[in-house]
C-alpha cells in the first residue's frame, strides 16, 4: 500500500508541473503566464519532494527541506521581479476586464530612464 501512495504522488507532481507548462504557452500575458507557472510548478515540486523525503533516508529528507524552502523563499521573489520588470515596460494585460490599479507610476508616454 505505501509504495502505491508514493506512485500517486509523483503522478500528481507531474500532473502539477504539467498543468504550470501547459499554463506558460496557453495563457495570453506575462501576468497570467506568472501565476500558471509560479503556482503549479511550485506545487509540482514540493509534491514531489514530498513523496521522496517519504521514501528516502534522513540524508535525502533534509536535501529535499531545504529545496522546498528554498522554493518557498524565491519564488514569489522572482514572480515578484519579472512581474515589475513587465509593467516598467508598459506591458498590458490582455485579459477581459482587467484594470490597472497600481496608480500607474510611470505616464504611458514616457519610458523607463535606464531604457535605451
Amino acid at each position: 500500500m505505501r509504495p502505491y501512495v508514493f506512485d500517486v504522488l509523483v503522478i500528481f507532481g507531474a500532473i502539477l508541473m504539467t498543468l504550470g507548462v501547459i499554463g506558460m504557452i496557453r495563457l495570453p500575458d506575462v501576468y497570467t503566464k506568472l501565476h500558471g507557472a509560479s503556482k503549479s510548478v511550485f506545487l509540482g515540486v514540493v509534491v514531489l519532494a514530498v513523496s521522496g523525503m517519504a521514501v528516502g533516508g534522513e540524508a535525502i529528507f533534509s536535501r529535499l527541506l531545504l529545496i522546498c524552502l528554498a522554493l518557498l523563499i524565491t519564488t514569489p521573489v522572482t514572480s515578484h521581479v519579472v512581474g515589475r520588470a513587465a509593467f516598467l515596460q508598459h506591458e498590458r494585460m490582455s485579459t477581459a476586464g482587467a484594470v490597472d490599479e497600481s496608480g500607474s507610476i510611470l505616464p504611458a508616454n514616457e519610458s523607463p530612464p535606464w531604457r535605451v
